[in-house]
């Protein structure tokens, strides 16, 4: 499954962000390094930053590497896949959130409660407004935002920054559970409304400064999607940089692709990753119906666009 992810992330992008909720956590420097070794060995050209699981772990492996600045990804306990070992009080972490802000960490934020699927999200929009308030020079991330609330809270907060996905942009429920249900498009944050994913789009579309594309791409095996207790995650990697084109073209708004993809980014991270070239043509192309015993987003339709081969 890695050498399947990392090779379809290293042929569209020069690097990302890459997420800790593994089976086993990645919640230690070491296992973080393992990671990125592994990583790294299956691509040519990919920076994988890896960020490492909050828990009580954390504050001493910072203290323990101080000479390097670390991306921290907050799990409240239970809201996604492999997170039963998040958070469950915030409270027991306002020490790290200060020596956190102290050393310019980035704090990454899977902002749902546990309470109805719908309004997940929405419910934690208080927190993010107490973390942002009480910590106002620590960057945090609201990660894969799907809701109206929380695109109209991104201005309210200097210090909040938001990610969006490719599925959130393109689906909502009715595309999940309106006619027969689609497993393939089960993920967490669900999909929500016709008026959240227009709320969505006006701020990918206009690449609003404080808003990246975050794929959320979630592989997870044909049998574990297709049960009576299917697995949360859309595997979306095999189509991200053609879809994105077609939708920003449609939208009149391609010549702002490369800030919502990369720019915006790499200025809210400060990154210097090495140059690449990608480039996508207007040459359509059917999405495989499996990849590796995953069945990607879109699997079977035809794109209006590929990426070229090197």
């Amino acid at each position: 499954m890695l050498k399947t992810t990392t090779r379809l992330a290293a042929q569209m992008f020069a690097g990302a962000v890459v997420m800790p909720n593994l089976s086993a956590p990645i919640d230690t420097f070491e296992a973080m390094e393992r990671y990125r070794t592994q990583i790294q060995a299956l691509s040519r050209d990919f920076e994988p930053i890896v960020a490492l699981f909050l828990n009580e772990k954390t504050e001493g492996e910072i203290k323990k590497h101080a000479d390097r600045a670390f991306v921290v990804k907050l799990y409240p306990s239970g809201v996604t896949t492999n997170a039963f070992g998040g958070v469950v009080s915030l409270d027991e972490y306002g020490a790290l959130f200060g020596l956190m802000e102290e050393r310019g960490d980035m704090l990454l934020v899977h902002g749902e409660t546990n309470g109805e699927a719908l309004v997940r999200e929405e419910e934690f929009a208080p927190i993010y407004e107490r973390l942002a308030k009480t910590y106002p020079k620590l960057k945090i991330v609201m990660e894969h935002i799907s809701t109206e609330v929380l695109a109209n809270l991104l201005d309210k907060r200097k210090n909040l920054y938001a990610t969006i996905t490719l599925h959130h942009l393109l689906f909502t429920l009715d595309d999940l559970l309106g006619g027969r249900l689609n497993p393939h498009l089960f993920c967490k944050p669900i999909v929500k409304t016709a008026a959240d994913r227009a709320a969505l789009r006006r701020l990918a579309f206009s690449a609003h400064e404080k808003v990246m594309f975050g794929s959320d791409s979630a592989p997870h095996y044909r049998g574990d999607k297709e049960c009576a207790s299917a697995a949360a995650g859309i595997f979306s990697a095999p189509v991200l940089l053609p879809e994105l084109t077609r939708l920003f073209v449609e939208h009149s708004s391609v010549e702002r692709l490369q800030c919502f993809v990369s720019q915006n980014a790499q200025r809210v991270y400060n990154l210097s990753l090495p140059q690449k070239k990608v480039t996508i043509e207007d040459v359509p192309q059917t999405v495989e119906i499996e990849c590796g015993g995953i069945v990607p987003m879109l699997a079977g339709e035809l794109l209006a666009y590929r990426v070229a081969e090197d």
